[in-house]
């Protein structure tokens, strides 16, 4: 039987290799074209020997990610495009970091010390969706690889501007990519403002644990840390009401089909054509902890998912129609499933919300790891 695997991605992606050898870490940076604008891109590979992800600094996208199933046949478990071109026409924020801020904020809005504050629309005419109309996954960030005897790397920084896309403050960010000999692939969130703002990061990776070209995910079994949700409307904006998950098709307590309560009756319950949903974690322990995990049993691949972060949006690929991907594929509806930990969407617009306001003097700090493998 192949040996398990752990992979984790905070983004932990750790993999278990043969404990008598160890993995040769490598990472390389390759030119990878660049911008409508002509500003270069680049292609960093990161590798163990046992687990490869590629990831450009444009929007910090993870644009491929191999995985070894139960027989050991690696394959590429997330959706994208095959060049940064591809990736400029525009796409569902494949693999890409989100912000300033991830999710949605309701009518483009929110006041912050007594000042309104006026933010660029995304996602539908009303409100704000990642960021706006140009977010984080629209910029090339500046990338610098490392390299150490048991890990590679690569961090990558942007300033956003006071103003950019109407959000206050200068906020430096760091993205970090850290891959080590164990295949632990660990994704850091790190941000500083000089001046009071709204801060919510996340990375937007579709999976599909069979293959980023297999088909559906609605066989996939799911089972989520979490006890809450946040209520919203049709807009799938929050109404500030918190309820209990048990007893509705939100519950994934214990192992659950993705698409087996995606039915009529979900549905009627106002749901739409699948999950779209923030699910509030039930520990509320400040440090990492258990968030999903995640099964495909056709190829044997386990996912499992922690996070600092106290919630985690599920969503299924319900808009995705007939979307080209890599290597020829058509991805679908519900070709994937996206696990975006996170604070809760329109936060600044709900007190009873935890806060996602950062001052001069405090750090954003946020760590999610998601670990694989195969039996």
């Amino acid at each position: 039987m192949f040996r398990l695997l752990t992979l984790s991605l905070g983004l932990l992606l750790a993999f278990a290799a043969d404990s008598k050898t160890a993995e040769k870490m490598t990472i390389t940076n390759e030119p990878w074209g660049q911008t409508k604008d002509g500003t270069p891109v680049s292609l960093f590979t990161l590798s163990n020997g046992s687990v490869t992800t590629k990831i450009t600094n444009y929007g910090g996208i993870i644009v491929s990610l191999l995985v070894p199933d139960k027989s050991g046949k690696a394959a590429d478990i997330v959706l994208g495009k095959d060049s940064i071109g591809d990736y400029e026409a525009g796409h569902p924020f494949f693999g890409t970091i989100t912000g300033r801020y991830a999710n949605r904020i309701a009518n483009a809005s929110f006041t912050l010390d007594g000042a309104e504050y006026k933010i660029t629309k995304g996602g539908n005419a009303k409100h704000t969706l990642h960021g706006g109309k140009s977010g984080f996954d629209k910029k090339v960030w500046n990338a610098e690889t490392f390299s150490k005897d048991s890990a590679v790397g690569v961090a990558m920084r942007y300033v956003s501007a006071d103003g950019e896309e109407g959000y206050p403050g200068e906020l430096k960010c760091v993205v970090t990519y850290t891959l080590d000999q164990n295949g632990v692939l660990a994704i850091d969130y790190e941000a500083e403002t000089n001046k009071a703002t709204v801060v919510n990061l996340t990375n937007h990776s579709y999976f599909n644990l069979a293959g980023h070209d297999q088909g559906d995910i609605l066989d996939h079994e799911l089972t989520l840390f979490a006890d809450s949700y946040t209520v919203t409307d049709d807009d799938l904006i929050p109404t500030g009401e918190i309820a209990k998950l048990a007893g509705t098709p939100l519950d994934f307590s214990s192992p659950h089909r993705i698409g087996q309560r995606i039915t009529a009756d979900f549905v009627a319950l106002k749901q739409g054509s699948g999950y779209d949903h923030n699910f509030i974690l039930a520990s509320k322990d400040a440090g990492l902890k258990p968030c999903a995990r995640v099964n495909d049993t056709k190829s044997g691949r386990f996912m499992e998912v922690k996070t600092t972060c106290p919630a985690v949006q599920l969503y299924t690929a319900n808009h995705m129609k007939d979307v080209a991907g890599k290597a020829g594929a058509r991805y679908g509806r519900h070709a994937a499933f996206c696990l975006e930990t996170q604070h809760f969407p329109d936060s600044p617009n709900h007190a009873n919300f935890p806060s996602t306001i950062l001052r001069p003097g405090g750090k954003y700090s946020q760590r999610t790891t998601f670990s694989f493998s195969a039996e």
